[in-house]
């Protein structure tokens, strides 16, 4: 049978058609995924504070300043060397307790913390910075008074609030001139920070002609104070100090009242608290204390970091909350400026500080100690703690600025009750 070319060719050409249709498309040229960006650098800043015991309302006071700051922090979205920061809070019970400072201080030094801010009691904060000095860990202490803290020698340490040298000398001071004693008996609770600051006002209150009639010891784990105050009762003191927290202090005056000793009472910072009227009851009214610093009202960032921490955790501020808070800002400052998270770039960056924080002006001295320290005095009234005078410290004119919102937190207690 004869077939038409013409048909051949048809039958051919969608014979090649089809094949051609057949074949698979060949793939678009890959496009390649942008590479994912690094993840963010963790910086980690250990607090330690007694978190149980007589003490756990003062060191979770100082948890929560340190929160508000790490999140301040947080908000501001940092950048070192290309990558996001992220500010994590490492916080742990030292229970005021020397050997669990020290454990305290190895776990931070085996999480590899860039930082650390505490401790809250001297007692702690002594043995664990030599552990952070070793270690190459800046700390910076928001609450620490006792002198020798910062005069070890060691590069790593730095404290945001006046020494007991400095607060001491203004309470020995102040108990002979504007308190008119003539006599005082001494008590101390044995630890770093009420050995250091008893001695401090001792010392002060001789060198101002007092005569010291009696010295006693007790702990901080006491409550019954009968036997001391009733030797102390026998001299008729014009005026009994306390070195020591409000744990003591407070059941110390409501005793002092029982047992009818008329001698005014004095305390350093340790006593300075809401919680001390809390224990003391109506028998604390007339009671003196001091506080590093000035009345938080009088803060530059004060008032604003009272609301925010009311906000925030629903309580007033105990005692050093605004001093923790400035102490993280403190840090943060450093790594900025180091554009580093490494703990030796942080550490050479801390003596260059001039931070304007909640507290005032912070910059240090060769020591590490706070420049300008400012004691203020303060008198129980009513149950509350209200400022006499504030003595040393940079003039009003020189104070800082009230810091700005990502940097400086919600407000403080309006007075110093509210402190630890």
């Amino acid at each position: 049978m004869n077939v038409p070319v013409k048909a051949i060719s048809i039958s051919i050409a969608a014979a090649l058609a089809a094949l051609a249709c057949s074949k698979e498309a060949p793939p678009p040229p890959a496009v390649q995924a942008p590479a994912p960006p690094p993840p963010a650098l963790v910086v980690k800043i250990g607090h330690a504070a007694p978190l149980t015991g007589p003490q756990a309302h003062l060191g979770k006071d100082n948890e929560n300043g340190a929160v508000l700051a790490i999140e301040d922090a947080n908000a501001e979205k940092l950048k070192f060397g290309g990558r996001d920061v992220k500010f994590e809070l490492m916080s742990e019970d030292d229970q005021a307790d020397p050997k669990q400072g020290t454990l305290v201080a190895q776990k931070f030094v085996d999480a590899k913390v860039n930082a650390v801010v505490g401790h809250l009691n001297s007692g702690t904060t002594i043995p664990a910075s030599k552990i952070y000095n070793d270690a190459g860990i800046p700390e910076v202490s928001p609450s620490a008074t006792n002198p020798t803290y910062t005069k070890q020698g060691f590069k790593t340490a730095f404290r945001v609030m006046a020494n007991d040298e400095q607060q001491g000398k203004v309470l020995g001071n102040y108990a002979a001139n504007q308190l008119q004693a003539k006599t005082v008996a001494v008590i101390d609770d044995k630890t770093a920070y009420g050995e250091g600051v008893a001695a401090e006002f001792k010392k002060a209150a001789l060198a101002a002609g007092v005569k010291v009639v009696d010295e006693e010891h007790t702990d901080d784990k006491a409550i019954d104070f009968a036997a001391i105050l009733t030797k102390i009762k026998g001299k008729r003191p014009n005026l009994v100090f306390y070195g020591g927290m409000d744990a003591q202090g407070g059941p110390m005056a409501a005793q002092m009242k029982k047992l009818g000793l008329k001698s005014k009472f004095l305390m350093a910072d340790g006593g300075c608290t809401v919680e001390f009227h809390k224990l003391a009851g109506a028998a604390g009214d007339g009671a003196y204390c001091s506080l590093p610093g000035v009345p938080l009202d009088k803060m530059p960032g004060g008032p604003a970091f009272k609301d925010k921490y009311a906000k925030k955790f629903n309580a007033d501020i105990q005692l050093y909350a605004p001093y923790v808070y400035d102490a993280v800002m403190v840090i943060v400052e450093a790594a900025k400026r180091a554009n580093s998270a490494e703990p030796a770039k942080i550490l050479a960056e801390l003596p260059k500080t001039n931070y304007q924080g909640v507290t005032g002006n912070i910059s240090f001295d060769e020591n590490g100690d706070i420049k300008n320290g400012a004691i203020t005095l303060y008198t129980a009234k009513d149950g509350k703690w209200e400022p006499l005078e504030t003595i040393g410290g940079a003039p009003a004119e020189a104070a800082a600025p009230a810091a700005p919102e990502a940097a400086a937190p919600a407000a403080a207690p309006a007075q110093p009750a509210e402190k630890k």
